[in-house]
C-alpha cells in the first residue's frame, strides 16, 4: 500500500470527547497535519455547512461517531494538490461519514476522495454551495427511493419551511407535481419555488381533510414527512391509493400503526439516512441534479452575514444550528 505523502497543515475544529448535551460542547482549535493519497485531493476549505447532525453526533446520538475527530458534513472550496485536472477548480461536497467516522470540514483544509468532488457553478457562491449538501442529499434520496414525482402527481411536504422541506419543494416543483406544503403556524412559504404552492397550518386545520379537499378526494401521492412521529397519522390519513410516505426524522421512536389501512391502501414508507452514505456517493446524488442548479430551476439557500461564523466560534455555530435559527449556518475559516 501507497504511505500517504504530508502536504499541508490544517487549522482545525477539534471535539476531544462525547458531550453531555448540546450546550456542553467544547470544540477547541487545533493544527494539524494532512496527507492524502493517490485517489485523494486536498480542498482549502472556504466554507463549511453546519448541519443539526453535527451537532448530535458531538452528543452521542450516534454511537458509531468517533473521537477525537473535526466534525463537519458539508464544505465549499478549491482543490489545492491533487491530479492536475482539478487543482485550482472550485469543489463542494457533502458526506455521510465526514465528519462523523473521520475528520471532517470545519478546518482550513480536508481530505477526500477525488470521486466525493463536484464542481461548483459559477453563479452559486462559496458560502451557498457550502449550505446545499445534506439537505438536499436527503430530500433527493427520499425522491429516488420513493419514486421521482411525476408532472400532475400532490406531493404533500411536512415540515416545508425547514431546510429539507424547501429542498423538496424545489426538487417536486421543478419536476412539474403540485405541491402542498405544511407549517405549524400562520406563515408563507419561506423559499424558492418554481411553481405556486398551497399551504396549511396544521395548529388550525385538519390536514388530511384538507389535503383530500386539494386533490379532489385523490390524497397526496408522496408525503415528504421531514418531521416524524408528529405528522405521521396525519401523513398517514392524507396517502392516496398507492401512495408514499418518505420519513427522515423523529421525535419519539414509537407510533401506533393500523396495518389494516397500510396494506388495504398499497402505501409505501420509505426511511432515508443519509448518514448510510460514503463521500463518494453523496457526491453522485448531487451531480444527478447539478443541471438543476446550472440552469437556476434548482438554487441554494441564502447565507446572511450573522449565520457566518469563524472556526473560532464554532461553539456559537452549533448553538444557533440547535436553538431556533432557520437559517443556513456556515464556518468560514
Amino acid at each position: 500500500m501507497t504511505e500517504p505523502k504530508a502536504i499541508a497543515e490544517a487549522t482545525s475544529v477539534r471535539l476531544n470527547a462525547r458531550a453531555a448535551d448540546a450546550a456542553s460542547i467544547s470544540p477547541i482549535i487545533e493544527r494539524l497535519p494532512l496527507s492524502r493519497r493517490p485517489d485523494e485531493v486536498v480542498v482549502a476549505v472556504d466554507a463549511a455547512g453546519v448541519n443539526p447532525s453535527d451537532v448530535k453526533a458531538a452528543t452521542g446520538l450516534m454511537p458509531y461517531a468517533v473521537f477525537p475527530r473535526t466534525p463537519g458534513r458539508d464544505f465549499a472550496g478549491r482543490v489545492i494538490d491533487g491530479p492536475r485536472e482539478w487543482v485550482g477548480k472550485s469543489v463542494f461536497g457533502t458526506s455521510g461519514d465526514l465528519g462523523i467516522r473521520r475528520d471532517g470540514t470545519h478546518a482550513s483544509h480536508l481530505v477526500v476522495e477525488m470521486e466525493a468532488l463536484v464542481e461548483k457553478p459559477a453563479g452559486i457562491s462559496m458560502n451557498e454551495a457550502a449550505g446545499i449538501g445534506v439537505p438536499f442529499v436527503t430530500a433527493i434520496e427520499g425522491f429516488r427511493r420513493s419514486g421521482m414525482p411525476k408532472p400532475g402527481e400532490h406531493v404533500l411536504v411536512m415540515g416545508v419551511n425547514g431546510k429539507v422541506g424547501q429542498a423538496a419543494v424545489q426538487l417536486a416543483t421543478w419536476l412539474g407535481a403540485n405541491v402542498i406544503g405544511v407549517v405549524r403556524k400562520d406563515e408563507a412559504y419561506d423559499g424558492h419555488s418554481n411553481a405556486p404552492i398551497d399551504i396549511i397550518n396544521s395548529d388550525t386545520t385538519d390536514v388530511a381533510k384538507r389535503v383530500l379537499e386539494l386533490t379532489g378526494g385523490k390524497g397526496a401521492d408522496i408525503v415528504f414527512n421531514t418531521v416524524g412521529d408528529p405528522y405521521f397519522h396525519d401523513a398517514h390519513h392524507a396517502l392516496a391509493k398507492a401512495g408514499r410516505q418518505i420519513l427522515i426524522a423523529a421525535v419519539h421512536k414509537l407510533v401506533t400503526f393500523n396495518i389494516l389501512e397500510f396494506y388495504r391502501g398499497r402505501h409505501t414508507y420509505v426511511g432515508i439516512d443519509t448518514l448510510a452514505f460514503s463521500s463518494v456517493e453523496s457526491a453522485d446524488v448531487l451531480r444527478s441534479v447539478l443541471h438543476g442548479f446550472t440552469g437556476g430551476l434548482l438554487r441554494p439557500f441564502p447565507v446572511r452575514d450573522n449565520s457566518i461564523y469563524p472556526l473560532a466560534d464554532a461553539k456559537a455555530a452549533y448553538a444557533a444550528v440547535t436553538g431556533s435559527a432557520r437559517d443556513r449556518i456556515v464556518l468560514r475559516p
